[in-house]
């Protein structure tokens, strides 16, 4: 049969609609093309598609290769930014993580980190609007409002003089819960009962800081406060303390141990703090017990000292202090102040807590994910005299070998030598490599690798404080650094450190390699380029890092220093060093996000 040849008038329309379709999708290609290669939107969509690269955790090994591509300079890209709400990431305290774990003695608030594989692989920025933050000392009363825009605090609690918000700043009166009035008549009001001046109380904690009106304004009295709360939900507390240039850290009393040694804080302070410290027989009393220093005060305000309806549970908070023999100095309205014993601890065989001394098997300065002992750490248990008013008051204590470095071999030789090695150092530092030292340009400054805080000892004619911290692999020197009146915690830097990003000016690192190596072995726990970025999250844009390592090890950091967007150089070591080292001192870039990477 033949083929009907119909005019095109008669053609069928369903081939007529098919053509159509064809037609419309070569040209949505040819448009796509063209948008794709012609427009911003190409470089926005590319840097989506290298974002959710980077961000992929479901292929470790496609992690693995990267990582090994930036330590041998063959990835010759600069790490790829993290989204732009993660401005103040904290990898181990993470709300989407810790909502689904047990409340129970406050578990879901404590740390709990991501597997390295599980962490995006990327840097993060800083928020919209971010501006180099206020020096030091104006930042104690006035921060960039930009930099944490977090109205809550100063919402809730500006009528108690905590904050509130001012033209472009955030403004600190100097207030808080108990002392609406100020911080400074608060503890005025301490001096009446405790030796506030004088020097003979140095290293304090405060606990549930607040925005740490206390213990800026103990900065002035010479006393030394770490403060510390959770991240909860006054998001941003430790943050805007930190941005202040107080001493803080984001810490949760709950299932284990603080990361302090034991008899560390000449002064323990808990302004409704809310602590439950006779809950679980007393748990949380006998820890801050082991972390007192025999003849140191503990300062308790607000619930449940003389508060209403909280009868029982302050008659149960006097019972426990009687317990372990704590002398009542006063209570003064909701102020409740305690001196603890000298010598051997005092324990009743016969307690309505159930408390009894803790064996010869404790060692009671371990305290990296260490459980919470229901046992009281006997003073005579740490060899020494570290009692107050048996240690030098400050500022002599600093430079005094204190006996507790006797738990290394030629322990005093070593300290004595160590002081001496980093002075020499940070001379160096300061006058032939530029580093910004003892200027307003460096306030934060945090030593990775600290053994004995010489290097921070060496800063004390510094308007700085250091945290000092001690490797948790590492000889648990950090009761030597509180004996000298400085202060820091234990960690390991195979996970990441409590701070929000952007938190320090100065980063010190000695011996680098050291920190991911197994104690007395070649083989790594983790690697460099996982520590670079999270050094570069806890620095402040223009900030500095300072790295001594051998020339192998200085080489391998610079490459990966240049991915993490820092500029670097690469110094001789100090004339009268010994040794095969080499310095890198770094800035981190200013830079911000782009549309494209938003």
């Amino acid at each position: 049969m033949g083929h009907l040849n119909l005019p095109p008038s008669k053609r069928n329309p369903r081939q007529w609609k098919l053509l159509d379709i064809v037609s419309a999708f070569f040209f949505a290609l040819v448009l796509l093309f063209f948008l794709l290669v012609f427009t911003p939107l190409g470089d926005s969509l590319a840097a989506s598609g290298r974002q959710a690269l980077l961000l992929s955790t479901s292929d470790p090994k496609q992690r693995h290769r990267l990582v090994e591509l930036l330590e041998l300079g063959h990835h010759h890209q600069p790490i790829e930014a993290c989204p732009a709400d993660s401005v103040d990431h904290m990898p181990c305290e993470d709300p989407r993580r810790s909502s689904q774990l047990s409340r129970e003695m406050n578990f879901y608030r404590e740390r709990h980190c991501p597997l390295p594989d599980e962490t995006p692989l990327c840097l993060i920025p800083p928020p919209l609007g971010y501006k180099i933050p206020v020096q030091w000392p104006e930042s104690l009363h006035k921060i960039w409002h930009s930099n944490m825009p977090h109205n809550k605090i100063a919402d809730r609690k500006g009528h108690q003089g905590w904050m509130k918000e001012e033209g472009p700043y955030f403004i600190f009166p100097g207030g808080g819960t108990m002392f609406p009035d100020g911080a400074a008549s608060y503890i005025e009001k301490l001096g009446q009962y405790i030796p506030i001046t004088g020097g003979t109380l140095r290293t304090a904690l405060d606990m549930g800081c607040g925005v740490a009106s206390f213990g800026g304004s103990m900065l002035k009295e010479g006393i030394l406060t770490l403060s510390f709360a959770p991240r909860d939900s006054h998001k941003a507390q430790i943050q805007f303390v930190l941005e202040r240039g107080i001493p803080a850290f984001v810490l949760m009393l709950g299932t284990r141990r603080l990361p302090f040694p034991a008899f560390a804080f000449d002064l323990i302070h808990c302004s409704r703090c809310l602590i439950p410290f006779t809950a679980y027989n007393a748990t949380y009393f006998v820890e801050v017990d082991r972390l007192l220093r025999p003849d140191g005060y503990l300062v308790i305000s607000g619930p449940p000292v003389q508060w209403p309806k909280q009868d029982k549970e302050w008659t149960d908070l006097q019972a426990v202090a009687r317990a372990l023999c704590y002398e009542l100095i006063a209570v003064d309205g909701n102020t409740a102040i305690w001196k603890k014993p000298d010598g051997v601890s005092c324990l009743p065989n016969q307690n309505e807590f159930g408390l009894e001394l803790c064996d010869g098997s404790n060692d009671p300065s371990n305290a990296w994910y260490f459980k919470l002992k229901k046992c009281v750490t006997k003073t005579s248990s740490v060899s020494g005299e570290y009692a107050i008013g048996t240690i030098p008051k400050w500022p002599d204590r600093l430079t005094t070998a204190p006996s507790r470095a006797l738990v290394m071999k030629n322990g005093i030789d070593l300290f004595e030598a160590d002081t001496r090695r980093w002075a020499r150092r940070v001379a160096y530092y300061k006058n032939t490599l530029n580093v910004k030292l003892g200027t307003p340009a460096i306030r934060n400054v945090m030593d990775m690798n600290a053994f004995f805080g010489g290097f921070a000892a060496a800063l004390k004619s510094d308007p700085v404080w250091v945290m000092n911290v001690v490797p948790a692999r590492k000889p648990l020197t950090l009761d030597v650094i509180y004996d000298r009146g400085l202060i820091g915690v234990y960690h390991d830097w195979c996970e990441p450190f409590s701070t929000y990003p952007r938190t320090y000016d100065l980063i010190h690192v000695a011996g680098i390699e050291s920190l991911i190596k197994l104690p007395g072995s070649s083989k790594s726990r983790c690697n460099l380029v996982d520590l670079m970025v999270e050094i570069d999250r806890m620095l402040r844009p223009e900030g500095t890092v300072v790295i001594r390592d051998s020339p192998e090890v200085i080489d391998k950091v610079a490459r990966i220093a240049h991915a993490v967007r820092w500029s670097a150089t690469i110094n001789d070591k100090e004339p009268e060093s010994h040794g095969r080292e080499n310095i890198l001192v770094a800035t981190k870039t200013f830079w911000q996000l782009t549309s494209s990477s938003s």
